[in-house]
């Protein structure tokens, strides 16, 4: 009777374990260098610009010249790469932690989430690096307001469940985030064009960690601690939209010291909505509502649970729906 306990317990762990397997296998195969394969030497071209419309949501600004929409989306970008900046770095701080836990354990999974470090490491450098470049020709007085050390901080500062569910939400939706830059679309940056593509490729294998290690976690805890994660990432998504906001204000202050004319109130407001709008899609909404995240969510989580979570992320979705005026 023992024996075959195990055995059935082998069978089951059998998938997970090659689902780990697959990853490095993938890891390998399209592993891809900074300078070679993403920046070959280039600079940005100030003629085209940064963000797909699907995701700069500029297109809404119908007051706005294609230059001052370019621009706008030039200034996404920027924020775009120092979001991601950010972003990986508690990523790869947690990514690192997870991997103690099997480091006498399943040696598989142990490389998968090294590399996936070490990945996350080199996006950092790339996103650092398309930071520089932005700064380096674009008009003084951009700021960034986050603080990234802090920001890693407070996100690991809560459970493993509310950050790994946070980060599947996140390398769900850089999936969309490519997907919106391979649109036809002539006025796109080819340089930013292959920064989502080779950040889809490694981000695509992530997630699938991500899964993996969230339905790890989540198998060890009881009731109770299940439903503190799901405060604590109800608790992290209204963080991030705090971010989403703050960085929408000193964007739009930016763009309209930078605009060269003078812009009415009302166009001034209606610009700071719009990048909110933009900033709650492309770092909450676009992956909230993906069909992935969702599925992995509701199997997890009670039905009550997802009430919680639905009221909390309502007001964001409803303002990003919201015609503009």
């Amino acid at each position: 009777m023992q024996a075959a306990t195990k055995q059935d317990t082998g069978r089951a762990m059998r998938p997970t374990n090659d689902r780990y397997a697959k990853c490095i296998e993938v890891s390998k195969r399209i592993r891809w260098d900074i300078e070679r394969d993403v920046i070959r030497g280039r600079r940005f071209d100030f003629s085209k610009k940064f963000m797909p419309d699907g995701l700069s949501k500029v297109q809404q600004l119908t007051f706005l010249s294609p230059t001052e929409k370019r621009f706008l989306s030039q200034i996404q970008g920027r924020t775009y790469a120092n979001i991601f900046g950010l972003v990986e770095r508690y990523i790869g701080a947690k990514t690192l932690e997870l991997s103690l836990d099997h480091g006498l354990g399943d040696q598989v999974a142990l490389e998968a989430l090294v590399r996936m470090t070490d990945e996350e490491l080199k996006h950092q450098e790339l996103f650092r690096r398309l930071e520089k470049m932005a700064g380096e020709q674009m008009p003084d007085g951009y700021q960034f307001m986050p603080q990234p050390n802090d920001v890693a901080a407070a996100v690991l500062s809560k459970s493993t469940w509310a950050v790994l569910a946070l980060t599947l939400d996140i390398e769900i939706f850089t999936q969309g985030h490519y997907r919106s830059s391979i649109e036809p679309d002539s006025e796109l940056s080819d340089l930013w064009q292959d920064v989502f593509l080779f950040h889809w490729k490694e981000e695509s294998q992530h997630a699938i960690l991500d899964e993996l290690e969230l339905r790890r976690e989540h198998s060890r805890l009881t009731e109770a601690e299940r439903d503190q994660g799901v405060t604590d990432l109800i608790d992290l998504v209204g963080a991030v939209d705090g971010i989403a906001q703050m960085q929408a204000k000193a964007d739009a202050d930016y763009f309209i010291s930078r605009a060269g004319r003078e812009l009415s109130k009302a166009e001034q407001t209606s610009i700071a909505d719009v990048l909110l709008k933009a900033y709650r899609w492309q770092y909450i909404v676009s992956g909230a509502q993906d069909a992935r995240f969702g599925e992995v969510l509701t199997e997890l989580v009670t039905p009550a649970q997802v009430e919680r979570i639905g009221s909390a992320l309502g007001p964001i979705v409803a303002h990003v729906t919201q015609a503009t005026h």
